[in-house]
């Protein structure tokens, strides 16, 4: 499966389509540590091949440190237990007018708030499709000059 991914200030997934705001960076500068930013968002699509459609997939994300080290992308609120990853299942159908060898396309928006750094470190987005690693992207946390 081929996928596409991008960090953002804000993301949303409507009928098929993703819709963005401040696409397209990499990083983020603050004045000081620790720090929470705002909002981070992923943009997220998925060409699903025409061999593989009609069959249920897993989509998984989790944030990696300088160290391979998985950060917390949140608080489970019924147990308070730290999220390292987030995780989604997907079918896509083929519809009578699919073509074969044409591909499927799903999008996913992902947005995660508040999300707190201590230090500056590089970070590295992790998306997963079917357990394997498939995109990585990049994102530099950094003290504003």
């Amino acid at each position: 499966m081929e996928i596409d991914a991008f960090l953002a200030d804000s993301a949303e997934s409507v009928q098929g389509k993703l819709y963005a705001m401040g696409m397209g960076w990499n990083s983020i500068f603050t004045g000081g540590f620790p720090f929470a930013q705002s909002r981070i968002a992923l943009g997220i699509t998925v060409q699903v091949p025409y061999n593989e459609t009609n069959e249920p997939h897993s989509l998984r994300v989790h944030l990696e440190d300088e160290d391979g080290g998985r950060r917390p992308l949140g608080v489970d609120p019924q147990s308070g237990a730290p999220i390292a990853q987030l995780n989604s299942s997907f079918t896509v159908g083929r519809p009578p007018q699919l073509l074969p060898g044409d591909a499927q396309m799903i999008s996913f928006a992902m947005n995660f708030d508040q999300l707190p750094f201590d230090r500056p470190a590089m970070f590295n987005w992790v998306v997963s499709i079917d357990g394997e690693a498939v995109k990585r992207l990049p994102m530099r946390i950094s003290l504003a000059a």
